[in-house]
């Protein structure tokens, strides 16, 4: 990714983000422009924030779409497509940004597939109040489930299959995979 601004403070970056149409990612000083998403992409990000809305309503836990920021102790300010936190949220920036999310899930397109599964992941594990994170493919029928284990250990669990079912312990739910991709579409021209 190229930076659109360098050598920016963060009280910059908030402004500048404010005030712009488009979202975008900070980090050491650095402002990123992110991407929009394919019609996959939106429409696996709509079923679960959807699902996850009803599953978790009257329930002490509440799910936020990409229009909310997160912030991590290493220092990334981004836009995931679907955070969850529990309890009351921890909130900066005007109730802008999120300080403790629960789950966070990011949809996978080809050009954020590295970054999301690497650097980005990094910076959530640094997050103390993370125990869950879902890569959710828009290509093809495949997530990925990073769980937390201990402060520094996470357990990875892979689905393939659209009859399979994940369980998210911190919110006491079972997802399955083909609510993730109703009205998805995989043909060749992907």
């Amino acid at each position: 990714m190229q930076a659109l601004k360098t050598q920016t403070t963060r009280t910059e970056y908030l402004e500048f983000d404010a005030s712009s149409p488009e979202k975008h990612e900070f980090y050491d000083g650095q402002i990123f422009a992110m991407s929009g998403g394919t019609f996959n992409h939106s429409t696996i990000g709509l079923n679960i924030a959807t699902t996850l809305r009803t599953q978790l309503r009257g329930k002490p836990c509440q799910p936020m779409n990409s229009d909310m920021r997160v912030h991590t102790p290493s220092g990334l300010d981004t836009y995931p497509d679907i955070s969850v936190f529990c309890g009351e949220p921890e909130l900066s920036d005007k109730d802008r940004t999120l300080h403790n999310p629960v789950v966070i899930i990011e949809v996978l397109s080809p050009t954020t597939r590295s970054y999301d599964r690497g650097d980005k992941f990094w910076h959530y594990r640094s997050i103390p109040t993370l125990q869950d994170y879902l890569l959710i493919d828009s290509e093809s029928i495949y997530v990925e489930h990073h769980q937390r284990q201990k402060r520094d250990e996470w357990l990875l669990h892979e689905y393939r299959n659209l009859e399979n079912t994940l369980t998210l312990n911190t919110l006491g739910l079972t997802l399955a995979l083909s609510m993730f991709y109703e009205d998805a579409r995989f043909d060749a021209n992907h």
